[in-house]
């Protein structure tokens, strides 16, 4: 992070996920309580404890990936961090299509969160290989992808309080949301992409090594 704007969007994000995060790890602690319409999704139990708690953890570590500090001085840590990112988000992924088959708003926002589920695996999957095979330029960029999916979690807890106060009612606004929450998301990641020059820098050989 070398300028101001970076240094406070990495803040913004930071305190977003970090309080989205520990408000989601009460569905790991014993007899949760369950919003009714969350407890409506046919495959609540047992995927929206796996869910919480993996996306959960994705969010919490996804910050910490994009710190060029870590990844120079702690290339090891980095590592593991993101082993432990990626692995969060691949459960939480797998979790989330089992909840986007379950969702009672309908097949739109069953498609959204499916939608979300699956590229969200895709960008993990890549960003993992990628890694693997040392082409790191290229897997910062799938890094980027994978946590703009990642903060849906943060924004779509932005936008389910905003509808109301709108005058929308919660069903249409809610399967508006299953879109909403994570396609601006990888737009602005994309934009930011292209801004950054990350898009067209190739990648340095380099013999590959685990991520």
């Amino acid at each position: 992070m070398t300028s101001k704007f970076s240094t406070t969007s990495w803040w913004l994000l930071m305190l977003g996920s970090l309080f989205i995060a520990g408000f989601s790890y009460r569905y790991l602690a014993p007899h949760p309580m369950i919003p009714p319409g969350i407890a409506a999704n046919l495959m609540a139990k047992p995927w929206i404890f796996v869910h919480a708690g993996a996306a959960s953890t994705a969010l919490l570590l996804g910050p910490f990936q994009f710190i060029a500090r870590i990844r120079s001085k702690r290339p090891k840590l980095h590592r593991w961090m993101g082993r432990t990112y990626v692995v969060a988000c691949l459960v939480g992924g797998v979790s989330g299509l089992f909840l986007a088959v379950g969702c009672t708003a309908g097949p739109v926002a069953r498609m959204g969160f499916g939608s979300l589920a699956a590229c969200w695996l895709i960008a993990n999957v890549q960003a993992w290989r990628l890694a693997m095979a040392g082409r790191y330029a290229e897997h910062r960029r799938w890094m980027v992808r994978s946590f703009a999916m990642t903060f849906a979690a943060v924004t779509l807890r932005i936008y389910l309080p905003i509808a109301p106060m709108l005058g929308y009612d919660f069903l249409p606004a809610y399967v508006a949301i299953s879109w909403l929450a994570w396609v601006p998301n990888l737009m602005v990641a994309e934009l930011y992409l292209n801004r950054a020059g990350l898009r067209r820098r190739p990648s340095p050989s380099r013999t590959p090594v685990a991520p």
